[in-house]
C-alpha cells in the first residue's frame, strides 16, 4: 500500500511576512531627494592669509529678507517681482551710471574684442525668522538674473539661444563676463527683536 504524504501547513509567521513585504516596498520605492542650491564654495583660506577686502558701496547690492518675509534692496522696501530686474540691471551695469557697479575692461579667451565686466557683488542676508520659501524664492530670482544675462551673452557672442547650448570653453568665456557673485551673510535678526 502506498503512503500518501499529508500537505504541510505554511508555518511562516505573520511578522516574518510583514517584514518581507516592508523590505520589498523599501527596495522598490523611489524617493524624491531635494537637490539643494548649487554653489561653488571658495577654497579654504589659511588662518594666516585672511585679508579684509574693501568693497565700494556702488559695487555692492545688499538684499535682505526680514522676519516677515519682506524684501529690502539697498535698504529700501522692494516687491519680490522687481528683484530679478533690479539684479540684472546691477549685474550688467552701465558705464555712465554712478549708482551701478564699476566696470573693468577684460580680454577673455574665445571672444574677439575686450569686454566690460562688472565688479558688482550681490550680498544676501536673511533674518532668522525668514521662511524657507521666501529664502529659496529670492535665491532663485538672483540666479535667474545671472542665467538670463548669460543666455543673452551666449546669443551676442556665439549666436546660441541658451548658455547651456555652448561648449565648455564658450561657457567659461561667458562665465567670465557674468561671474555669479552672490555672497551670503550669516542670518541674524534683520527685522528687529
Amino acid at each position: 500500500m502506498a503512503k500518501h504524504k499529508t500537505p504541510e501547513i505554511n508555518s511562516t509567521t505573520s511578522a516574518d511576512l510583514a517584514f518581507m513585504m516592508l523590505f520589498f516596498f523599501l527596495v522598490t520605492t523611489t524617493m524624491d531627494v531635494d537637490t539643494g542650491i548649487l554653489r561653488q564654495l571658495p577654497p579654504i583660506a589659511d588662518n594666516h592669509t585672511r585679508t579684509e577686502v574693501e568693497i565700494k558701496d556702488r559695487n555692492l547690492l545688499q538684499v535682505k529678507i526680514n522676519q516677515f518675509d519682506r524684501l529690502l534692496v539697498r535698504g529700501k522696501p522692494t516687491h519680490i517681482e522687481r528683484l530679478k530686474v533690479t539684479a540684472k540691471e546691477f549685474i550688467k551695469s552701465d558705464v555712465g551710471r554712478q549708482d551701478l557697479p564699476e566696470l573693468e575692461e577684460k580680454v577673455i579667451k574665445g571672444i574677439s574684442k575686450p569686454v566690460m565686466v562688472s565688479k558688482g557683488i550681490i550680498s544676501l542676508q536673511n533674518d532668522r525668522g525668514t521662511s524657507y520659501n521666501s529664502y529659496i524664492q529670492v535665491q532663485d530670482l538672483l540666479v535667474a538674473a545671472y542665467n538670463e544675462l548669460r543666455d543673452e551673452a551666449a546669443m551676442q557672442y556665439f549666436g546660441k539661444r541658451k548658455f547651456n547650448d555652448l561648449n565648455n570653453s564658450q561657457k567659461d568665456a561667458i562665465s567670465e563676463i557674468y561671474p555669479q557673485r552672490i555672497s551670503e551673510a550669516e542670518p541674524k535678526n534683520v527685522g528687529g527683536k
